[in-house]
């Protein structure tokens, strides 16, 4: 069933600046969750894992067949870089923000709000989820 208009919290960090680095996401449609992916991506940066939890939810959103994406994120910084209100000068960030270019002309309308951290609890223990997952499995 296609899913027209989706929520997505999303959320990545690293242990260390860079350092092992997780990703979470959660969709929503309306007041139920239809997906929750959370994932171990190696070595990266905050910012890359940000950036990183947004290009699986878009692509999440795309095999569900979703329409209208709203994300929330904790990071100024990366709202403000996908909004275009600044300039994306890392050359990491910058290719990562062109994957995300790319898959977005799949949808219709994406928009980018910045939430609290508080408010993206479900993601963030995502994060967490994958992080201690990898830890253990060493």
């Amino acid at each position: 069933m296609p899913y027209k208009n989706i929520q997505i919290f999303t959320d990545g960090g690293a242990r260390g600046n860079p350092g092992p680095a997780g990703i979470g996401v959660v969709i929503w449609d309306g007041n139920n969750i239809v997906g929750r992916h959370a994932k171990y991506i190696g070595r990266a940066t905050n910012n890359q894992a940000e950036y990183s939890a947004v290009i699986l939810a878009l692509e999440e959103a795309k095999k569900i067949g979703a329409e209208n994406i709203d994300f929330f994120l904790d990071s100024e910084l990366v709202v403000k870089q996908l909004k275009r209100e600044y300039k994306v000068k890392d050359q990491e960030l910058a290719n990562l923000f062109l994957k995300i270019w790319n898959l977005s002309i799949n949808f219709k309308k994406i928009t980018y709000t910045h939430v609290r951290r508080e408010k993206n609890k479900d993601a963030d223990k995502l994060v967490n989820e994958a992080l201690d997952k990898e830890e253990k499995n060493k």
